[in-house]
């Protein structure tokens, strides 16, 4: 059986090259993350194409952030589609209107905390409020569950701290920023290996780059199941 905990990021610029992606992975992954990045590349069409005749889950990560009207119609069209999960940003306000437009369909509203490819210097500039990055995350976290988020997004670095939160009970945790030993980082700042993020409390990593970019895709993401099984993932080493 396929471990649906994976969830591999189609960040390609359109349908048919993600299509072809998925296509020679095979059914060593149930589960694809689809982003901004390929939204005008036929992305909705490729979602629909991959449950429909495929039979994967779908994460559509959008990172929605307006006034509570605009998000709830937002989130309330994209209902329609039989999609898995939904990332709107983690501001209470934001959240509810969210899970006002879910209604439901049974599509979960994960709430984003802070970027993983952001640290201390990036929050400085953007004149977020000082404090410790890691404080800053679970304090949003716990907010946006407040506010009825069926989980939350945040980096392998401080899904223990979440999952410790009375407020996760019952919650999911999603962890991009997770990179395999020996991985190239790319963009990400606060990262792990997979093992380490199931090991702190994370019920799907995410994973794009070194499953893609690999000349033999499946056996990449099988390897990353095998080290999610591991003793290794077992014990918190954060």
């Amino acid at each position: 059986m396929t471990d649906d905990r994976l969830i591999v990021a189609l960040d390609v610029p359109d349908a048919l090259t993600g299509l072809k992606l998925v296509e020679r992975i095979g059914d060593a992954v149930s589960f694809y993350k689809i982003g901004l990045g390929m939204l005008t590349g036929g992305g909705l069409a490729l979602a629909n194409e991959l449950k429909a005749e495929h039979g994967k889950r779908i994460f559509l990560d959008m990172k929605l952030f307006d006034i509570g009207a605009t998000v709830e119609n937002a989130v309330r069209g994209l209902a329609q589609f039989d999609l898995d999960f939904l990332t709107v940003h983690g501001d209470p306000h934001v959240v509810r209107a969210a899970k006002e437009g879910a209604g439901d369909s049974g599509m979960k509203i994960l709430a984003v905390t802070i970027l993983t490819s952001l640290d201390r210097d990036d929050l400085d500039n953007g004149m977020i409020r000082q404090g410790d990055l890691s404080d800053i995350v679970e304090e949003r976290a716990a907010r946006a569950l407040e506010a009825g988020a069926d989980g939350v997004i945040a980096s392998p670095q401080e899904a223990a701290r979440i999952r410790a939160l009375p407020q996760s009970e019952g919650r999911l945790i999603v962890t991009p920023g997770v990179r395999p030993y020996g991985a190239d980082l790319g963009d990400q700042k606060r990262i792990a290996t997979p093992a380490q993020a199931i090991a702190a409390g994370a019920d799907h990593v995410v994973v794009g780059r070194p499953i893609w970019r690999s000349s033999h895709p499946g056996d990449s993401a099988r390897s990353i199941v095998a080290e999610m099984n591991s003793p290794q993932a077992k014990i918190a080493n954060f």
